[in-house]
């Protein structure tokens, strides 16, 4: 399954600086770790802005497109994604300080006629709960069923928006928990540019992009911003731009650099503007004190000892992005990635050297291909293995490096070298539906249809839910049933594994039966079914993702076990 592609040969640096004092802002130290991403394919580009007193500096790792090879700058367009909610408070904000609306104005009273917000306990939401994800509506609606997953906003209209509101029931008090919510942060913006007669895009640009001089910070895309824009990627492979018309507020905007720092700037205090009364009550605690987290009007507060910074960061199908300041005005960040790899750790440790970045380790793929070309196959087979012997903690050993090898050969037609990549994942990792499926397309682009097969099975028999391998099996004649064994469980124990269960602090997961269809939910998330594995081990078709249910010897459930993404969580069953 091509999950993980990249071109291993780009090694790219490019740092530009506007400002002589500030050269130093990223010592070497981040520079290397940064650099390490792009080598090792985990970002495609990266570009950071700094700002203090002293001035502005820019620097940019990487590339625009792994086609083209056009390095990025403060120049390139990202997708800001969830950013975009820290402009929707500054423009409730604004509003507010205008006379407009008021915090605590009901939602209610800016509803189209028919519509009736969901209430509890005779409270309403307001407009404050809407920005600081109190409202206790859902991180999405349930009515959201993308034709395209790969863009899973552009069908969702301002109408299904509104039907769900019409028709949700609210579970909990409002006010009384964070749930970190897109639906609530795009409906906020809905009801703001429709208090203006305008749209979100129009009322954006009218209340911050204009005034501050953000040229390139629209939504929909300019000429001279397509032809900056950085492509998306996702595990190196370029994906497509996501479109959010109903929900733009939660995440729709894109931007630069340049634009992203002048945005800091007004907010820090830094940068003259009109906005910056509206900008500071967006940054003011909208919940009560000593609740966590420190939320405003979209901005987040986190605190380090003495040292606070004010952020938002933000991610789409191909983006991952970061803006923060710290809280006394003296430091400015943006950072912006063309990839869905998490940027939040650099931002966070610019502004708080104390926060560690994350440890980046030289991709095991990339010293294996040096040694493949220079020596031979078997030679790099044989170094991997002594490698991981003797230096287990020198290399990045995950299943993703020699996954993303094999398809550097395989998209070279290198179907020998491929092959044998594929094979020593498969050693590596028995256990890994995906590796059979990598190894399966090679066989199937080899010709080899029998050896193919073989390897979807097996990858569909580790995990039911490779929808992928499912319809490849189908293509090449293989009947469905022969492929997907169909479990029946008791009721009984079904019934046992329904309650819930706490992953880690604060995030739950909820099973749930509906006849024979078991579901799951995680805080924060939409309830997704669960198939049967085996007895006790239920799989997502939506993400590649497990559920073992752990019993005692009596037979009672005591806990869940998640299998996600290389990592293994056990949460005890909650009480009831």
């Amino acid at each position: 399954m091509i999950k993980h592609i990249t071109n291993l040969l780009i090694v790219f640096l490019a740092t530009i600086s506007v400002s002589v004092a500030q050269q130093n802002v990223l010592s070497q130290d981040v520079k290397k770790n940064l650099q390490l991403r792009i080598d090792n394919g985990i970002n495609t580009g990266i570009v950071v802005g700094v700002v203090t007193s002293d001035g502005i500096t820019y620097y940019g790792f990487g590339v625009k497109s792994l086609e083209t090879n056009e390095p990025v700058d403060e120049n390139s367009v990202f997708e800001i994604g969830s950013i975009s909610k820290a402009f929707t408070g500054i423009i409730l904000a604004d509003q507010v300080l205008n006379g407009e609306v008021k915090l605590d104005d009901p939602l209610q009273q800016y509803l189209p006629d028919g519509i009736t917000a969901p209430t509890r306990n005779e409270v309403s939401i307001q407009l404050v709960h809407l920005s600081n994800h109190t409202s206790s509506l859902p991180r999405l609606p349930t009515n959201m069923n993308p034709g395209d997953a790969a863009n899973p906003y552009a069908d969702y209209t301002e109408e299904m928006m509104y039907a769900f509101l019409d028709s949700h029931e609210l579970t909990r008090d409002i006010g009384s928990q964070y749930e970190y919510s897109n639906y609530a942060a795009g409906l906020l913006g809905n009801v703001l540019a429709k208090n203006q007669d305008l749209s979100y895009e129009e009322l954006m640009i009218k209340t911050i992009a204009k005034p501050l001089g953000m040229k390139n910070t629209r939504i929909t895309l300019s000429s001279s911003m397509k032809e900056d824009l950085a492509m998306g990627h996702s595990g190196g492979v370029e994906v497509a731009n996501w479109d959010l018309p109903a929900l733009a507020g939660a995440g729709a905007i894109r931007s630069n650099t340049i634009d992203m720092i002048r945005f800091i700037q007004a907010n820090m205090g830094a940068k003259k503007s009109k906005l910056y009364p509206a900008m500071q009550l967006s940054h003011k605690n909208s919940r009560d004190e000593g609740e966590n987290p420190i939320v405003g009007l979209g901005w987040h507060t986190s605190v380090f000892g003495d040292n606070s910074i004010i952020w938002h960061n933000g991610g789409t199908g191909g983006y991952r992005t970061f803006a923060g300041f710290t809280k006394d005005g003296k430091k400015g960040v943006v950072v912006l990635s063309n990839s869905n790899a998490s940027v939040d750790d650099i931002g966070v440790h610019l502004l708080n050297p104390e926060s560690p970045l994350t440890v980046i380790k030289p991709s095991i793929g990339r010293k294996l291909r040096g040694i493949f070309e220079a020596e031979g196959i078997e030679a790099g087979v044989a170094a991997y293995w002594k490698l991981k012997k003797d230096q287990p903690d020198e290399f990045d050993f995950e299943e993703v490096e020699l996954n993303t090898l094999g398809y550097y050969y395989l998209g070279k037609e290198q179907l020998e070298e491929a092959i044998a990549v594929f094979n020593l994942n498969a050693e590596a990792y028995p256990e890994s539906s995906n590796v059979f499926d990598s190894r399966g397309e090679a066989y199937k682009k080899q010709g080899n249809k029998e050896k193919a097969i073989e390897d979807y099975k097996k990858s569909v028999k580790l995990n039911p839910g490779n929808q992928n391998a499912i319809d490849v099996l189908k293509e090449m004649g293989v009947d469905q049933k022969d492929v997907v064994e169909e479990i029946v469980i008791a009721d009984a124990v079904l019934a046992g594994y329904v309650g819930k269960y706490e992953l880690v602090p604060g995030f739950i997961v909820t099973i749930t039966k509906d006849g024979s269809q078991m579901k799951a939910q995680a805080t924060g998330q939409p309830q997704f079914p669960i198939f049967p594995k085996s007895e006790n081990v239920f799989y997502f078709k939506v993400v590649e993702a497990q559920l073992t249910f752990n019993s005692s010897e009596e037979g009672v459930t005591e806990s869940v076990t998640l299998h996600q993404g290389g990592q293994v969580i056990t949460g005890k069953k909650m009480e009831e």
